[in-house]
């Protein structure tokens, strides 16, 4: 883009967001200044952090890794460290995982966001370029990754009659209050599904179990599944391991859950209480955690796969 400039001063030049439209060639008045000269103003594009990474899949065809405008280069190190992109990466090369048969290949990988949760990577929504040899298309390939997560099915038998306890809590995403079971993200890297139960249990409860106590639902699922549920795999990559507790209480402690406020306040977290009986339990929610753990417990107990004392 080629400017004529003053000798004695600035370009004439308009506002910003009119810049599309504006001449190429602008002069002051004659009467302020005649004498002018030209000035050549770079126009190429800032130059985009890229990674290679090699697969052991496709070590003939490396892979890209580059960050969408706008990603700084703390966060893109951030996301391709991160334990969420590496785990991706191993899931698709296992010999259930897209690339396991050699009929596809990864070509490149979008880091398009990052949230940071104090100093740990939270959440990480990037794209991904995974071509069908085949047919030479890509396919769908936009990824939200954010790991790992549990829930627990609390059923609390009282006076006869067994209760399950959920939790109403805010979801900006649906724009609703939801009613759900008591779960959470696991905050590290070692696995310790059943421990992140008992405590997102506490936290939003105010119910402290025994991991003794707890029954892993999704380790029932054939071993070809991982034994970890995807309720929404077409965009994100969240599995979830649902646990099961049962125990005995008054009809005092159910009033006492009944409408209790509980949850870290000052993260944000608004969460009420709810019991209701077992029985009405599918009717009352449209949470996929709540029926699917409803289902699992029933066919586990139909198969008798549940120790006596929960059956």
């Amino acid at each position: 883009m080629r400017l004529t400039v003053p000798r004695c001063g600035l370009p004439f030049m308009k506002p910003l967001y009119e810049f599309p439209f504006y001449s190429s060639s602008s002069t002051l008045s004659p009467k302020t200044c005649s004498r002018t000269f030209s000035v050549k103003m770079s126009t190429s594009p800032p130059s985009q952090l890229t990674h290679i990474i090699n697969l052991p899949t496709q070590l003939d065809q490396p892979v890209s890794v580059v960050a969408a405008p706008g990603v700084s280069d703390t966060h893109f190190r951030n996301a391709i460290e991160s334990s969420l992109f590496k785990q991706w990466l191993k899931n698709i090369q296992t010999e259930t995982g897209l690339l396991a048969n050699g009929a596809m290949f990864l070509k490149q990988v979008l880091i398009q966001g990052v949230d940071m949760f104090g100093k740990r990577l939270g959440f990480l929504k990037f794209k991904a370029d995974i071509i069908d040899k085949e047919t030479g298309q890509k396919v769908p390939g936009i990824v939200f990754a954010r790991g790992p997560a549990v829930a627990v099915l609390i059923l609390l038998d009282s006076e006869g009659e067994t209760y399950a306890v959920l939790t109403e809590q805010v979801r900006v995403p649906v724009g609703r209050l939801i009613l759900e079971l008591p779960a959470g993200m696991l905050d590290d890297d070692q696995g310790d599904f059943a421990g992140t139960a008992v405590r997102e249990v506490e936290e939003e409860t105010g119910i402290h179990l025994n991991v003794h106590d707890m029954i892993d639902l999704t380790a029932f699922l054939d071993a070809s599944t991982g034994g970890r549920v995807f309720p929404s795999p077409g965009g994100c990559d969240e599995e979830i391991s649902l646990f099961l507790y049962r125990g005995n209480v008054s009809k005092e402690k159910i009033e006492q859950l009944q409408g209790k406020e509980t949850g870290l306040r000052d993260h944000g977290e608004l969460i009420k209480v709810h019991v209701v009986p077992y029985d009405k339990l599918w009717r009352v929610t449209a949470d996929a955690k709540t029926l699917t753990a409803i289902a699992l417990y029933e066919m586990a107990k139909r198969d008798g796969l549940l120790p006596r004392s929960t059956s």
